[in-house]
């Protein structure tokens, strides 16, 4: 019913230029003109629309298919696109390729086929000592009405041992069963389902049949999974975990590896040393691979250090309740830095106190984007907390801290506000630093600072903020919404008044 009409120059219509006409979903990776001219023309019925088309263009040479590009997990050989250049496909280990091998760029300036698609197989052996298995379409959504067979076959005497690196299944719905051996009586060793990545998994013997089942509704992003293979005397290679560094290559029977935290990161599972050892006959580490997490809080007296939002480098989770305390020696504060910062505006808090709790003075309270350069302590303490809502979570935050000792004769370097300027360098006792903001920012209170005798600012820094309405005067100006750059809150109501001289308009 709705059509979309590409013309190769001439009149927008005419039949003899048309080179295609597009309709529902299915469309060519290319369409190449042969003059220097194209037209295209939409014509829709009276009922029913839909999301419609997104079309890039590019110029290229006379006589010329353009570039088709490369299946994904393809390998294409050729890097010709001119008229009789063939371009030849293949698919990486494991793939199946689907479409035409080749294709030849014709005197039209098209070419002979669509390149083709690389699909991961739902029935397959796998014989090489290591590999991946992804699920059908991986990460795109696996499909409805699935049920795929892989048997991983290693040499008689060795052992499978399974990596999880992505996994995402519609819960209680679709299921991937892992079996030792290679009939569909073999036994069970683990079932998985939802969005919760499994544990490592190792084989009792050289066999292992990993069975997938998909309902008629609903799919998840699916999995992908890596094997290897090792030997009857050796542990499975524990790969280095992320946000760590291993010490140790060899998995033989009575190695040892340890694995250290990157800074900021604690252990989440397992111990710093796993030695490869004999249990009940069989040959396994001595206990879980280690994985390194960024805690939800904690006590921290090194002389610096880092902390990071739960999740770090990814997102942090919903409903969080984090407390980490800062101690530095008696004499000392504590500087702190933010790094990166990134929450949901209005929602996941990070407050600041002056002191060892809650109950210390609020140094501030963050979200969005906005924070300050960096933050002092006026004791040897600071105390975070960190909440966050049900919904919604972001990047989280990566902040430095140090302890400093405060020179005897001025205040330490108060900082600059985000979207601000500060005027005055001068921090000894007595001087004083003001602050200015960027247009359309105002500054939270005018006075400027003044370094007092007991080596703290009369103020704490002033921030710049994006406010809900006002008076606005001036001959020219900026006006923005409240919050910006971050996304303004909801229910807001915000009225500016702009006045300018008197016969002005």
């Amino acid at each position: 019913y709705d059509t979309l009409t590409i013309g190769d120059g001439g009149e927008v219509g005419d039949p003899k230029t048309v080179l295609q006409v597009l309709t529902g979903s299915f469309v060519p990776d290319l369409i190449v003109s042969m003059s220097n001219q194209m037209w295209l023309h939409l014509q829709t019925d009276e009922s029913v629309g839909s999301i419609g088309f997104k079309v890039n263009y590019k110029e290229i040479e006379k006589e010329s298919c353009g570039d088709p590009g490369t299946p994904l997990y393809g390998i294409r050989e050729g890097d010709g696109f001119s008229n009789r250049d063939v371009l030849r496909f293949e698919c990486q280990f494991g793939f199946e390729l689907i479409g035409e091998k080749s294709i030849i760029c014709q005197e039209n300036n098209q070419w002979s086929a669509n390149i083709p698609i690389c699909i991961f197989p739902c029935l397959s052996n796998f014989t090489a000592p290591m590999g991946t298995v992804l699920s059908p379409d991986y990460p795109e959504g696996y499909g409805n009405n699935l049920n795929c067979i892989w048997t991983i076959i290693s040499d008689p005497g060795s052992r499978i041992h399974l990596s999880f690196n992505d996994f995402d299944l519609e819960s209680q719905f679709d299921f991937l069963a892992v079996k030792d051996g290679d009939s569909p009586d073999s036994p069970i060793i683990g079932t998985f389902t939802g969005a919760e990545v499994p544990s490592h998994l190792t084989s009792n013997g050289h066999i292992l049949r990993l069975e997938f089942q998909a309902d008629h509704s609903m799919s998840g992003r699916g999995f992908n999974i890596t094997y290897n293979t090792f030997g009857h005397n050796e542990c499975p290679d524990p790969g280095v975990p992320i946000n760590a560094r291993r010490f140790g290559d060899n998995f033989q029977l009575g190695s040892s590896i340890s694995v250290i935290c990157e800074e900021g990161f604690i252990k989440t599972q397992g111990t710093e040393t796993i030695t490869c050892m004999l249990m009940d006959g069989k040959v396994m580490w001595s206990g879980p691979i280690p994985k390194c997490g960024a805690p939800c809080g904690g006590h921290f007296s090194s002389p610096s250090g880092v902390i990071l939002s739960p999740g770090w480098p990814g997102y942090y989770k919903d409903s969080l309740n984090c407390e980490w305390v800062i101690e530095a020696e008696p004499g000392h504060s504590i500087k702190i830095t933010f790094e990166r910062f990134q929450t949901e505006l209005n929602y996941d808090v990070l407050e600041v106190h002056d002191g060892p709790n809650l109950l210390s003075p609020l140094l501030g309270s963050y979200n969005g984007t906005q924070v300050p350069q960096f933050l002092f302590s006026s004791s040897n303490f600071i105390y975070l907390l960190f909440t966050t809502d049900n919904s919604r979570s972001n990047n989280g935050f990566k902040i430095h801290y140090e302890s400093v000792t405060v020179n005897t004769y001025s205040c330490l370097d108060p900082g600059i506000p985000v979207h601000g300027l500060r005027y005055g360098h001068d921090f000894s006792i007595g001087s004083t630093v003001s602050f200015s903001c960027d247009p359309g920012y105002r500054l939270s209170h005018e006075e400027p600072l003044l370094c007092e005798k007991n080596h703290w600012w009369s103020h704490p820094l002033p921030t710049c903020d994006a406010l809900c309405g006002g008076d606005v005067r001036g001959p020219s100006g900026t006006i923005l919404s409240p919050g910006y750059p971050d996304l303004y809150p909801n229910s807001l109501n915000c009225t500016w008044t702009v006045d300018v001289t008197h016969g002005k308009g």
